[in-house]
């Protein structure tokens, strides 16, 4: 297995954080936009992409704020973190992305988070 990346992309979304933090942190918020379906059982999320489960367990929260997710079939110092950022100044709201992939594959992986991104910006209608 290749070394895995850390790669981060930051979008522009008007929202208030309020309500996009619920769009990261809540199973039926994610099901939404980020996979087919989601489930929360036992303090874990199982999201379905086309059917196949892949299992995170949701490993910090910050209210509003912040969520990290592990996979639990991934090394222990991996993990995806979807960050809410607002501007003290102008209000703006952006959402910062932390993930790890293999170095062949971040391309491929921004573009899969550039089309989820803007799946969620039309979800929340903004």
């Amino acid at each position: 297995m290749s070394e895995k990346k850390k790669i981060t992309l930051e979008y522009e979304v008007n929202s208030s954080p309020k309500i996009l933090f619920g769009f990261l942190s809540e199973p039926n918020g994610l099901s939404q936009w980020f996979a087919d379906e989601v489930i929360y059982r036992d303090q874990i999320f199982i999201f379905i992409w086309d059917g196949e489960e892949h299992k995170a367990k949701l490993v910090t929260s910050k209210e509003n704020k912040l969520v990290r997710f592990k996979w639990l079939d991934d090394d222990p110092q991996h993990y995806f973190e979807m960050e809410v950022l607002q501007d003290e100044l102008t209000n703006d709201v952006a959402l910062a992305i932390t993930d790890f992939a293999p170095e062949d594959t971040i391309d491929e992986r921004k573009l899969i988070w550039d089309n989820q991104i803007q799946y969620l910006i039309r979800v929340l209608g903004v």
